[in-house]
């Protein structure tokens, strides 16, 4: 039986950097373009959350990471000379909307310098680099319509945290017109926007699903605010799936050079909190979901009831589309913390043993990047 390639076999020995590596969508990262055969390097400034999935992964010793911050320019240049990378996955960033409430200026410098700092090293570089900008569905100017968002749509939003991922939009929008539109240039740059992604390793604060997963490990009853909000509910692999698609697209098509793309779910895969908690609570055998989880009126912070994203141009350009149904979504997220929690194994192999089973998955369905 041959060897199963995907995503063209661009990143086998080819050295990754993955900026934002030791968050929950890095390690994710990280631990898929390990499985493909890349040299990986990562630059982050702490180990956000504990458990840490890059720590209970064991990626320290599987990939070479620098502990720097974005928001330095001098120490980024420095890195990225010394790796001279192929490819550039620029994940860094504050990703919580409830922090960008207490700490409003962390979050726009981070989200918006930090993004700004890696584009400048990048418009000096003369070597070849593909290099992929990932900010959020979050940047669009959210006015609550039914509509999926396009990528030709306004960018900016009611809060902080969106007018920071709006901001480093423009900043890689003005940065491509200004440095990186040219024919055979060195550097290739893109955007890729998704967001509320799901899925095991993920203990970020103020999030549902952390929040549900540490409560039922101890057994309690988790609190939810808001049991009507409506979500683009995807499983982590389904963006980074798309962001090493669009990787492997423009390292061979230039004419994507410039270009920002959507990755978000299937339509019918917008349900309610409530609706994902039910699904969840099952896997994790509790016989009744009242104890499971209870309904707060906390509500802290303002959150945008509705956001969905139009991925038709993924789809035109290179048939990029979502793999997993909504019930393997489910099963996947819920089994990976149930294994974590209860099972205590070693979560590398687990962790590459999803990503395996969702690449047979999108082999089956004949998605383009398994081609």
């Amino acid at each position: 039986m041959g060897e199963k390639i995907v995503f063209g076999d661009v990143y086998r020995n080819k050295k990754v950097l993955v900026t934002g590596n030791t968050g929950f969508k890095g390690s994710w990262l990280c631990t898929w373009l390990i499985s493909l055969g890349a040299d990986v390097y990562g630059i982050s400034n702490e180990i956000p959350t504990t458990p840490s999935m890059f720590v209970e992964l064991g990626l320290a010793d599987k990939m070479k990471h620098y502990f720097a911050d974005v928001r330095d320019l001098d120490a980024i240049k420095k890195i990225i000379y010394e790796i001279k990378p192929h490819f550039v996955f620029h994940l860094a960033a504050q990703p919580i909307v409830s922090l960008s409430y207490s700490e409003p200026i962390e979050t726009i410098s981070t989200n918006v310098m930090g993004t700004a700092n890696v584009l400048e090293v990048l418009r000096s570089y003369t070597k070849p680099c593909t290099a992929i900008i990932i900010t959020s569905d979050k940047c669009y100017d959210n006015v609550e319509w039914i509509y999926g968002y396009k990528e030709t749509d306004a960018v900016g939003g009611k809060d902080i945290y969106s007018g920071s991922k709006g901001a480093a939009e423009l900043i890689f929008k003005s940065y491509y017109h200004s440095f990186f539109k040219k024919e055979n240039g060195p550097v290739q740059v893109a955007s890729a926007r998704a967001g509320n992604v799901i899925g095991g390793g993920d203990w970020a604060l103020d999030r549902i699903i952390p929040d549900c997963m540490r409560s039922w490990s101890e057994g309690k009853v988790v609190e939810i605010r808001s049991p009507k909000a409506t979500r683009p509910w995807q499983h982590v692999l389904e963006p980074l799936s798309g962001y090493l698609q669009l990787g492997e697209r423009l390292y061979k098509d230039h004419s994507l050079n410039g270009e920002s793309f959507n990755f978000g779910p299937k339509p019918e895969y917008n349900h309610t909190v409530q609706e994902i908690l039910e699904e969840m609570s099952v896997r994790w055998h509790f016989e009744n979901s009242k104890d499971a989880y209870q309904v707060t009126g906390d509500i802290k912070f303002y959150e945008a009831g509705l956001l969905k994203l139009n991925c038709d141009k993924a789809l035109f350009y290179f048939q990029w589309k979502p793999t997993l149904d909504y019930t393997t979504l489910i099963e996947y997220t819920s089994d990976w913390y149930y294994a974590f929690y209860k099972n205590k194994g070693d979560m590398f192999t687990y962790t590459k043993s999803q990503i395996e089973g969702y690449e047979n998955l999108a082999k089956l369905g004949n998605i383009a990047w398994t081609r």
